[in-house]
C-alpha cells in the first residue's frame, strides 16, 4: 500500500513539473512574441496606436490561469477546501458500497 501511495506522489510531482515547464515555456513565447509585437508597431506607427497591448493583455490573461494551474494557485477555492471534500465523496462512496445508502 505504501510503495502505491509513494508511486502516486511522484506521478503528481512529475504532472505538476511538466506543468511548470509548460508555463515557463509559454512565458518564454509571449515575451518575446509580445516584444517582437510591440517593435513592429513602434516602426508602423510609432506607437500612436498601441494595439499590441490588445495582444499582450488576452494572452496575458491566459498566461495568468496557467500559472494559477502550474503553481496549484486558486483564490477563491483553498486547498483546505479541497481536501474537505475530496474526503467527504469518499466517505459517501464508502457508504453507498456497504449498501448504507447515498446520504445517511
Amino acid at each position: 500500500m505504501e510503495n502505491f501511495e509513494q508511486q502516486n506522489r511522484y506521478l503528481k510531482a512529475k504532472e505538476q513539473v511538466a506543468e511548470i515547464k509548460k508555463f515557463y515555456g509559454s512565458l518564454v513565447s509571449y515575451i518575446l512574441v509580445i516584444s517582437a509585437l510591440g517593435i513592429f508597431n513602434y516602426y508602423v506607427d510609432g506607437l500612436a496606436h498601441p494595439w499590441f497591448l490588445w495582444a499582450a493583455a488576452g494572452w496575458g490573461i491566459g498566461l495568468i490561469f496557467q500559472a494559477g494551474k502550474a503553481f496549484n494557485w486558486n483564490p477563491l477555492v483553498s486547498k483546505e477546501w479541497e481536501e474537505r471534500k475530496i474526503k467527504e465523496y469518499m466517505e459517501r462512496e464508502e457508504r453507498s458500497q456497504s449498501g448504507m445508502g447515498r446520504w445517511e
